[in-house]
């Protein structure tokens, strides 16, 4: 999509950004008025387009939140100080041409314009209210590089970077690399190939293909990208279209601009026709006929953002008839018939003070950040891993450094890499020690070749066994309401709990050596009571919660499942060969030799042993006349979307309760889709592969009669 901010920064997994009624906090800049508003103006324009300049041709130093922030000053500015304003003003002007470019520059047959942002619900009301149409259109805003294909009489002409939005830069000779960009267009009955058209689209590396990319150029010793939008730029503007060619890059087509013989009446209709001529359109794309249905899909899609195939940091509404589009006009940058909703930043730039090294449940050594406070993506964000000490080298983080982080929902916040050009030479660089933090072990690899370090002393560790502690008291294991991360660790550091055998079997008299379960004056408190009584409750919980406390490497919920459901015991699990764990759906050869390698530790089967003699359970009991027939034995279901009847946990122990498998993502193995309402990709991606697409009704019939009751 056209942009105005500096580039987003890698993304990985995520899940759960929620769109704010209100704006959130952005960190990083903050207005700054001066005496003289002429002078700051002066100071704002020649910032916002040094940035700009680094966004488009070299390497961004700042967030696009933070350049946002600089754009909005200067409007603000400029609406209060208008006599301020000495010269052409970044806020009328699309972006600016390259000093000293390899290529020639052409002149678009139509000017190629930015956007105009809004950052929360209200600001997008407004624009709603003063934009009123029958039908609007919404789009992801897709973070890639801008391009404009010229089409003379079906035969692609010229492809232009967007440049200033009047001229652009001719990379045809790099264009026809793209797989996805025809030389010839094909046309239908419906649509005929025009005389002439200019289709402008997005130019962008998937998360996929980004992180395969630069795995590969990390094997070959190459520097790795800091993101898939600097990737797929970089690539547009390389002088040998051979190396263009190396990178997997994809097109999306999103508007279209001058044009001879094609007159289509709605936005929508010509992405139809775009798509008749063999070019990608989004998928994503819905058209809405209220700004209520605009909200719902900036919230969706807020809830969704990670769910796309590509990077996005905003959703594009547009008015979807032409005719209002050339009625509503343009402002020297940007048309008023378009705006983008920018969500909540998911990156931020801190400084690291510190780098430190944490040890996890299975040894695992951790470098982390320590970082001046910084709010991105609805929280405060103090600390960030650097994943480990092959990582913390690559990305060459010194202590004192403006770093990029990236918090993205719920996952851990990330150090995505250093801002090199922000350096002054007071940087020290970060030495990884050898020694474990916690115990003072040597640390090492596994294997050769391992990019992870582990303290191998797993048995004595205090900073393994604290966590795994507190990771066999989480929801996903025992749930044990009483024993938290900080009485976890004073139940380890005092010495009362040795190992985790000796869970079950705390007295109130052992308790009373302990500060998290004492009073001050050296009594039982009330959650060491808590303790005891859910330590008594939970030793009857489900088998797979057993399986998972035990804190066996690459074993979580999903595995410890199809652990016991198939073969019903610990006894069993412990003496079952990796072949026979290994063929078991949800586990397969890499967690069953883990398992097998587990139980070959005596301590380990101690911890067992002492948790059976304690009365945990260590069976499965299935009352099989309980459960409901078993209609779905070998199928695969997804459920996306909002059912009446079902919440998502409720349906997924629907489809598992007669013996189906409830995946979490459409593939070819997935043998039907249950689309309730506000279903979205999923939808789309099943639609795509002609996987059978159910309604509630249907899913129902489904989990009562079995599938051929629904094909």
């Amino acid at each position: 999509m056209c942009r105005g901010g500096p580039a987003r920064t890698v993304r990985l997994t995520a899940r759960l950004i929620r769109v704010s009624e209100h704006r959130q906090p952005t960190p990083g800049t903050s207005p700054r008025e001066s005496s003289d508003p002429a002078e700051r103006w002066s100071t704002l324009a020649a910032e916002i387009r040094h940035h700009r300049d680094l966004y488009y041709y070299r390497e961004p130093v700042i967030t696009d939140a933070e350049f946002d922030n600089l754009m909005r000053e200067l409007q603000d500015l400029e609406a209060r100080h208008p006599e301020a304003v000495t010269g052409p003003s970044p806020t009328q002007e699309v972006a600016q041409p390259p000093v000293n470019s390899p290529f020639r520059n052409v002149a678009h047959r139509e000017r190629m314009l930015s956007l105009d942002n809004v950052f929360d619900i209200a600001e997008l009301r407004e624009w709603l209210e003063r934009t009123p149409a029958d039908t609007y259109l919404t789009e992801l805003k897709i973070d890639g590089a801008s391009i404009d294909l010229l089409y003379i009489d079906g035969r692609l002409d010229t492809a232009l970077t967007r440049g200033d939005g009047v001229t652009g830069e001719d990379i045809t000779h790099n264009a026809r690399t793209i797989g996805d960009i025809p030389d010839q267009l094909t046309g239908t009955e419906d649509f005929p190939v025009p005389a002439v058209v200019e289709i402008r689209g997005e130019v962008f590396i998937t998360v996929e293909d980004f992180a395969t990319m630069n795995a590969d150029r990390q094997a070959e010793g190459k520097k790795m990208f800091a993101n898939p939008r600097n990737a797929a730029a970089g690539a547009m503007r390389q002088k040998n279209p051979e190396e263009t060619a190396r990178r997997p890059l994809r097109l999306i087509c999103h508007g279209i601009g001058a044009r001879e013989g094609f007159d289509p009446e709605t936005q929508h209709e010509a992405y139809r026709a775009i798509a008749a001529w063999g070019l990608p359109v989004s998928p994503y794309t819905r058209q809405v006929h209220s700004p209520d249905e605009v909200v719902d899909r900036v919230r969706y899609w807020g809830d969704h953002r990670h769910d796309a195939a590509h990077e996005m940091d905003g959703l594009v509404v547009k008015v979807d008839s032409l005719r209002e589009q050339e009625r509503l006009g343009a402002t020297s940058r940007a048309p008023r018939w378009a705006i983008a909703y920018k969500y909540p930043p998911e990156e931020a730039m801190t400084t690291v003070e510190s780098i430190r090294v944490g040890i996890g449940r299975t040894g695992r050594a951790t470098p982390f950040a320590v970082m001046t406070p910084t709010y991105v993506a609805g929280s405060t964000v103090s600390m960030a891993t650097l994943h480990n000490p092959t990582e913390a080298h690559r990305k060459g983080v010194r202590l004192g450094d403006r770093a990029m982080i990236r918090k993205a929902g719920e996952v851990i916040p990330e150090v995505l890499g250093p801002v090199e050009e922000a350096r002054d030479g007071s940087e020290r660089e970060f030495v990884f020690s050898s020694l474990c933090p916690e115990c003072g072990t040597p640390l090492a690899p596994t294997r050769d070749g391992d990019a992870d370090w582990r303290c191998p002393d797993t048995r004595h560790c205090p900073g393994q066994l604290q966590n795994r502690v507190n990771y066999l008291a989480g929801r996903g294991a025992f749930d044990i309401d009483a024993l938290g991360e900080r009485a976890a660790h004073d139940l380890v550091a005092s010495g009362v709990l040795p190992d985790e055998g000796r869970l079950f079997s705390l007295t109130p008299e052992d308790l009373m050596g302990t500060g998290a379960y004492t009073t001050k004056s050296g009594k039982l408190n009330r959650a060491g009571e808590l303790l005891l009584e859910n330590l008594e409750q939970v030793r009857q919980v489900d088998l797979w919660r057993v399986i998972t406390a035990l804190s066996i490497r690459h074993v979580g919920p999903t595995a410890a499942k199809a652990l016991a459901a198939t073969l019903g015991s610990v006894p069993a699990i412990a003496q079952a060969s990796v072949g026979e764990m290994a063929e078991i759906d949800g586990v397969g050869p890499v967690i069953a030799q883990s398992v097998k390698d587990w139980f070959s530790v005596d301590w380990h089967r101690e911890i067992v042993d002492a948790w059976a003699e304690a009365g945990v359970r260590m069976e499965q009991h299935v009352d099989k006349s309980d459960l409901p027939e078993q209609t779905l034995a070998g199928v695969t279901v997804v459920v996306t979307g909002s059912l009446t009847g079902y919440d998502r946990t409720s349906a997924k122990e629907a489809v598992e309760s007669r013996g189906g498998k409830a995946a979490g993502s459409v593939s070819k193995k997935t043998d039907f889709l249950v689309a309730g309402e506000k279903a979205g990709s999923k939808l789309t991606k099943a639609e795509e592969l002609g996987v059978p697409v159910l309604d509630e009704a249907g899913f129902e019939k489904l989990l009562e009669e079995g599938p051929e009751a629904v094909r």
